[in-house]
């Protein structure tokens, strides 16, 4: 039987080490391994990538953590309203490539002995970096 109490216990085992096996939680609390993943399939609503457990969409510990972020935002707003939306940054993300600008040198690869085709190879993809661009207000007031 699947009881309020036994869910809040799985999530704290999990919550304590990410890494931690169906097999050993189902040890600890003397249920069965089958029991112990529906439990974390199904009502914590977690998977297992990589060896540790991950929430798939916001589990109660995560909700709350929302909540409790919420709530100041909105302390800071009834704080000062005035000022509020002038600190508001906004951020945005984008993968930045990296190539090669060397090319190959001119092959004789058609065109005429005086006036061959080049032929140059494609660039080489090096390497890529995020770039993360924050933009704010110019009125934002000085700490």
């Amino acid at each position: 039987m699947t009881t309020p109490e036994i869910i809040h216990q799985i999530h704290e085992l999990i919550l304590e080490d990410r890494g931690i096996s169906a097999k050993s939680i189902a040890q600890q609390l003397g249920i069965s391994r089958d029991r112990v993943r529906s439990i974390i399939h199904e009502y914590l609503d977690m998977l297992k990538l990589a060896a540790k457990w991950i929430p798939k969409c916001l589990n109660e510990d995560q909700k709350r953590q929302w909540c409790k972020s919420s709530e100041q935002v909105l302390e800071f707003f009834r704080r000062d309203q005035n000022c509020f939306l002038s600190r508001l940054v906004t951020m945005d993300e984008t993968w930045l490539y990296q190539y090669d600008s060397e090319t190959k040198r001119n092959q004789w690869n058609g065109g005429t002995a005086a006036h061959p085709a080049p032929n140059y190879s494609v660039q080489k993809f090096v390497g890529k970096v995020l770039a993360s661009i924050f933009l704010g207000s110019r009125q934002h007031p000085p700490h």
